[in-house]
């Protein structure tokens, strides 16, 4: 039990420090996404998915996940860029909660957590207009991180 005290504090003083950690995963290609660790609840491969009819095509499906049913959102899809149609079982969802619900994202892959420093994170690029689902970018490794905006995905979902 020591243990998890010991990973809860250190993680809520990364606030206090002007801090945050981010879960980098990739949906397509090589680009790298990230989003806030302090919303992720759990990363785990695709488990089997039950299809819900009349459903939006994002939602591909429902997930039985510790007792709990769970919706699961292919990322890509909902940003507006090809879903994942190969094989599900190679693919990971990262589960979350917001606004007291709990989702799951189907990803391609998922990379690592970084702690990054507030500063290092800034807004979208001008001129990308209001249409993007991007809440702030960062570098990691002379590498751009797109931070989805998970709240506009889930209000439009």
């Amino acid at each position: 039990m020591a243990g998890v005290m010991d990973s809860v504090n250190q993680r809520t003083q990364l606030v206090g420090q002007n801090r945050l950690e981010l879960l980098l995963f990739r949906l397509n290609g090589e680009q790298l996404y990230g989003i806030n660790v302090f919303k992720v609840r759990e990363v785990l491969q695709c488990p089997n998915l039950t299809l819900l009819p009349k459903s939006s095509p994002v939602v591909r499906g429902v997930a039985n996940i510790r007792g709990a049913t769970i919706p699961i959102l292919d990322l890509a899809m909902a940003t507006g860029l090809p879903g994942q149609n190969d094989d599900m079982s190679n693919r990971f969802v990262i589960i979350t909660e917001y606004n007291t619900k709990t989702q799951g994202f189907l990803v391609h892959s998922v990379e690592r957590i970084v702690n990054m420093n507030w500063e290092e994170i800034h807004p979208p690029p001008k001129g990308t207009g209001r249409d993007h689902y991007l809440t702030a970018v960062t570098r990691v490794d002379n590498k751009l991180v797109e931070i989805i905006d998970v709240e506009k995905i889930l209000a439009e979902v």
